[in-house]
C-alpha cells in the first residue's frame, strides 16, 4: 500500500509497509522524480535484520539501517486548518521501546516537503539513538554533490581516516587521489566510499545534475542537525554488481544524507528518561542553479 500526497509542485509516495519510507518524491515542474526512484522492490542483506532497499529516502532510527526498514508500521493522515496534509507513520521500537515519529507535510503553495521528527524515551532511564534520514539520489557522471562552502576536510566513519574536500590529494579508502581529484564528482570515486564533513556552519546539503539542471537541496538548523554524508557504492565492477543487486534497471544511485545532533557515523546521542526531542527539516527540489 502506498500514501500520496500531492500539491501543485510535488507528488510523493510513502510506504508505511515497508518501514514508513519515503520512495518517491517528484518535480511536477521540472518534470523529474528528484529522489532516486527504484521501480521494484528488490531487497538485499543490508539492514540490522537482513531486507534493505535502495531508493527513496530511508529514516534512519534508533540504529543505522534499523530493524525495521524493512517491516510495517503505523501511519496516521492528517488535514491541517492551513490546507496542508501529513503523513505520520510511528513505532516504538522493540530493544528499549522508545517511540518514534516522523511527519511529511505538504503545504498548498510550498514546492518543498516538510520533514518533523519526534522522538520520546518513555522508561525510567537514558536511551542512546541515532537519526539519520538517507535520501538516495540518482547518478552519472555529471552528477555532483554540494557540500557548503566552509567544507574542506571529510572523514571516514568514527573519524578513522580524513581527506580534503572537495579536492582529494592523498590517499582515502585506498585510493591514490593525488595530485588533486575532485571527489565531489560521482565519476571520480571507483569504490565503495563514505565521507561526512566536519565544523560547518551552514545548513544545508544537496546534490545537483548538471545535465538535467536539476537537483536536490536538505536544509535544517546546522546546530541540531550537524550530519552532512555522501555515500556511495563507487562506479567500479563492484558497485556495478550492486546496482544489479538492487535495481532491475534504474541504475546507480548516491546517497546524501543527513544527522541529527552528531556530524558522523555510529556516533549516538541520549535520550533522558520521559524526555522527548522534535526536530525539522526542508527537502527542496532544486532548478536551474546556474553554470560557472
Amino acid at each position: 500500500m502506498g500514501l500520496f500526497l500531492e500539491n501543485n509542485y510535488i507528488k510523493m509516495m510513502i510506504l508505511p509497509e515497508l518501514g514508513g519510507r519515503i520512495q518517491m518524491a517528484y518535480d511536477k515542474i521540472k518534470e523529474r522524480h528528484f529522489i532516486y526512484y527504484n521501480q521494484v522492490i528488490k531487497p538485499a542483506l543490508v539492514g540490522l535484520t537482513g531486507p534493505w532497499i535502495s531508493g527513496g529516502i530511508e529514516f534512519n532510527w534508533p540504529q543505522h539501517h534499523r530493524p525495521t526498514t524493512f517491516n510495517p508500521i503505523d501511519y496516521k493522515l492528517e488535514e491541517n486548518t492551513d490546507g496542508s496534509k501529513t503523513v505520520w507513520v510511528n513505532e516504538v521500537e522493540q530493544m528499549f521501546h522508545t517511540k518514534g515519529m516522523a511527519g511529511f507535510t505538504l503545504y498548498p503553495d510550498k514546492a518543498y516537503i516538510e520533514i518533523k521528527a519526534k522522538l520520546l524515551n518513555r522508561s525510567e532511564l537514558p536511551q542512546t539513538f541515532l537519526w539519520w534520514a538517507n535520501p538516495a539520489v540518482k547518478v552519472n557522471d555529471h552528477y555532483q554533490s554540494v557540500f557548503p562552502p566552509d567544507v574542506n576536510a571529510v572523514f571516514d566513519h568514527g573519524k578513522r581516516d580524513v581527506s580534503t574536500f572537495p579536492i582529494a590529494t592523498g590517499t582515502y579508502y585506498k585510493v591514490d587521489y593525488s595530485p588533486g581529484t575532485d571527489i565531489s564528482m560521482y565519476k571520480n570515486i571507483p569504490v565503495p566510499t563514505s565521507y561526512m564533513a566536519i565544523n560547518s556552519d551552514y545548513d544545508f546539503v544537496g546534490g545537483y545534475e548538471h545535465d538535467t539542471e536539476g537537483g536536490l537541496l536538505h536544509v535544517a538548523n546546522h546546530h541540531v542537525s550537524p550530519g552532512k554524508k555522501q555515500w556511495t557504492w563507487g562506479h567500479s565492477d563492484f558497485g556495478v554488481a550492486w546496482d544489479r543487486n538492487l535495481t532491475d534497471e534504474d541504475g546507480p544511485y548516491i546517497e546524501l544524507m543527513t544527522g541529527m545532533f552528531t556530524d558522523n557515523q555510529p556516533d549516538f546521542t541520549w535520550l533522558m528518561p520521559n524526555e522527548e526531542k522534535v526536530f525539522y527539516a526542508i527537502l527542496y527540489a532544486l532548478q536551474v542553479i546556474g553554470r560557472n
